[in-house]
């Protein structure tokens, strides 16, 4: 069976991608191979999925994905933007980050915000691709649902009535800003 290594710690993430990933493949944790996670120093979603890709390649001679994502919202500037991982671990939590967020956009009208994610895909010793995928949306007023993971229970996508935290698990892989990236990654590697 072939192998690809899932290059995250972030166990949502790691299950979002491995669901993606087709069945062919035996998916693999650095965490299962004791591989801690590089520093994040790029100053772009892009930059920072490629950085993962082309560290945890090093380690292994199998393909690697790797994922850099984050919510941005329009009235803090686009943030927390590459920042959202970090934000969260500063506050203490995702909880304690989103209620950090919400309580700057309690006067905000325009609540309007997207969830972007970088893709990248390095083939063992060869090139590295990346795409990018973006789901547009709000944020809520309040913190709603129990499903998913990081920010989805402040998210409400375009014409849905639900945040993504309150959506079916499958429902949200379906649709969210990883699946759209994926599409994109898919077509130029008709491996996957």
């Amino acid at each position: 069976m072939k192998k690809i290594l899932i290059g995250t710690h972030n166990q949502g993430k790691y299950r979002e991608i491995a669901y993606l990933i087709s069945n062919k493949y035996k998916k693999i944790s650095p965490i299962s191979l004791k591989i801690h996670s590089p520093k994040e120093t790029g100053k772009t979603f892009a930059k920072n999925s490629e950085l993962k890709a082309k560290f945890f390649s090093k380690f292994v001679d199998i393909p690697v994905i790797s994922d850099d994502s984050g919510l941005c919202i329009k009235a803090l500037n686009n943030s927390p933007g590459i920042y959202s991982a970090r934000l969260a671990k500063k506050k203490g939590s995702f909880t304690k980050a989103m209620k950090f967020i919400l309580k700057k956009l309690e006067k905000v009208k325009d609540r309007s915000a997207f969830f972007i994610c970088s893709l990248s895909f390095k083939f063992p010793k060869g090139k590295l691709v990346t795409v990018e995928g973006k789901i547009r949306g709000s944020i809520s007023k309040k913190i709603v649902g129990k499903n998913g993971f990081g920010y989805d229970p402040i998210f409400i996508p375009k014409k849905r009535k639900k945040t993504f935290g309150q959506m079916a698990k499958l429902k949200k892989i379906k649709m969210d800003h990883r699946f759209i990236a994926f599409k994109k990654l898919r077509k130029k590697i008709k491996i996957l």
